[in-house]
């Protein structure tokens, strides 16, 4: 009874498994998030381990970092010199950008200067829309100086390259990814109320705006905006690392699969060539997108998102309407009411054309919208809740995405999408990211029991895996309730990296937004740990 006891403090107290190496029986999953910031935290000190990256594995030292082409690079050395180790330094090499940015396809590490968390495994830089979630989890954890240096370090990224990068690598300077810098920025301000350090803010506020306002992100059909990725060819990455057990690329799969299967979600010669029997420029344009998007890869848009350049995305247009609405606030902290009254404006006007053209009453489901054909693709994704998550939709909406929410529930969570297609943004697969703004959605609207019910069934999932392995990764699947994916995951990478950055920050979120009831029922169960977790997730689903 004593070991039952102590298995089912995991959340609360003591658990029998902490790291998959050590498993100290003193480590509970909350300690173990805790303590993975600091493993996960980069700095200029130890720039020679983090500059390194595991998507390049035949790549070596010494090891390239390179600065904007207006930065001063010999403050930048001069600053790491000091911060690093001789021996170290020697390590790695400064350079400068080069004008054009597009012939750089190796993954070489871009200068920030301020420490940052990575995701974890093979991700071993600053991203772009994880860095929100983590943001969140070092909040959470009383880690306001690296909350805010991570902050910093976009407004670095705005200023210097000109956006907030996909990453701090140079095979991402022609992309960015999904915004939520004014997110970031505000939770900062809500602790430090250092006013000066929001006004300077603004500028890079106003100058990533204007990225994703001024085509190729806008689409003037609409006024609304899109994903759209700058660069041209395969993405350097995925040509590196993303391979089969038969040593195939991504892009070898994908030619394989439009060569022997019929496709009527679009018009296919857009994007392959079958006399050559090659993949067109615009599907790698469309591929890079994709990943600007951050879904990578899904059939969201038609099999691997091939003709995602040709839609609005209800998840990005509902973050740019919260960018303004709470630039909008912004500017009424520093006193600007007639610039407030501007963003708040813009913000009415993209919630007004979200709701016009995206929303789908019959299905009760907010749906990414085809600006070409005029229509929406009905393909159900959990991006659904994100006008929910912003505020954009009528309380008679939300109602409608809620009685929908069936389609999405699973023993473990939300699946990301309704439909299996091979790639691991569609079903049967949950992440965190995704559980956590559909929770917060269904909470903000008033859905506390079904709040309640679907993180008990998500965060159940991450704990059952957590005791088994003792490591917290990228991505679940939410049906069968297991970390093990590799054999479901056809096109992209199929490992599921430990860490890991969103997942850690969202389970404490999800954790603590629970009633202490709640909480506690998580933690039931006469079985053991195991059954404990794994039974409790099947007394809420339905």
């Amino acid at each position: 009874m004593r070991v039952l006891a102590l298995c089912l403090a995991a959340l609360a107290g003591a658990s029998l498994i902490g790291r998959a190496t050590a498993r100290p029986e003193s480590a509970s999953i909350l300690d173990y998030i805790n303590r993975t910031w600091s493993v996960l935290t980069r700095s200029n000190q130890d720039l020679a381990s983090a500059a390194p990256d595991p998507k390049f594995p035949l790549a070596h030292g010494p090891w390239p970092v390179y600065v904007s082409r207006t930065e001063d690079l010999q403050r930048v050395e001069k600053q790491l010199r000091e911060e690093m180790k001789p021996e170290d330094f020697r390590k790695i090499q400064l350079r400068v950008l080069p004008e054009d940015v597009t012939k750089l396809t190796e993954g070489d590490l871009l200068y920030l200067p301020r420490p940052y968390v990575v995701p974890g495994g093979r991700f071993n830089e600053m991203y772009g829309w994880d860095s929100y979630f983590i943001q969140v989890g070092l909040l959470r954890d009383g880690k306001l100086a690296l909350a805010k240096d991570m902050a910093d370090n976009f407004l670095y990224e705005i200023r210097e390259y000109g956006k907030i990068l996909n990453a701090n690598r140079t095979y991402y300077l022609t992309r960015s990814q999904p915004p939520f810098l004014t997110e970031m920025l505000l939770a900062v301000y809500e602790r430090t109320k250092d006013r000066a350090w929001l006004a300077d803010a603004v500028p890079a506020i106003e100058k990533y705006y204007r990225f994703w306002i001024s085509e190729p992100h806008l689409t003037p059909e609409t006024g609304l905006s899109r994903y759209f990725d700058v660069g041209e060819g395969p993405a350097p990455e995925s040509v590196s690392a993303e391979r089969d057990a038969q040593g195939r690329t991504h892009y070898d799969l994908v030619r394989e699969y439009f060569r022997t299967h019929a496709i009527t979600d679009y018009d296919v010669s857009q994007y392959y060539d079958a006399k050559k029997d090659q993949l067109t420029p615009l599907f790698y344009k469309s591929d890079r997108s994709m990943r600007e998007s951050g879904f990578d890869p899904s059939n969201r848009y038609g099999p691997f998102s091939a003709d995602i350049i040709h839609y609005d995305p209800v998840c990005l247009n509902s973050l740019l309407y919260l960018m303004e609405s709470q630039t909008a606030d912004i500017m009424h902290i520093l006193g600007r009411e007639q610039d407030a009254a501007t963003w708040q404006k813009r913000a009415h006007d993209r919630a007004d054309m979200v709701n016009r053209l995206m929303w789908d009453a019959h299905d009760g489901l907010y749906y990414d919208y085809n600006f070409v054909h005029k229509s929406v693709r009905k393909y159900p994704f959990l991006t659904t809740f994100y006008p929910l998550w912003a505020g954009i939709a009528s309380n008679e909406q939300a109602a409608q995405v809620v009685r929908n929410l069936a389609e999405f529930e699973r023993p473990g969570g939300l699946q990301t999408s309704t439909y299996q297609s091979g790639s691991q943004w569609d079903a049967p697969f949950g992440w965190a990211p995704l559980e956590m703004i559909a929770i917060q959605a269904l909470r903000r609207y008033g859905y506390r029991e079904e709040a309640d019910r679907v993180s008990v069934e998500f965060l159940s999932l991450v704990l059952q895996e957590f005791l088994k392995h003792g490591t917290i990764v990228e991505k679940y699947d939410v049906v069968r309730r297991t970390t093990e994916l590799s054999s479901e995951v056809h096109f992209g990478y199929r490992s599921n990296e430990a860490g890991f950055g969103w997942t850690n920050a969202a389970f404490t979120n999800l954790y603590d937004a629970l009633a202490p009831g709640e909480r506690q029922k998580l933690l039931q169960g006469s079985e053991g740990p195991q059954a404990a977790v794994t039974g409790m997730a099947g007394a809420y689903h339905r």
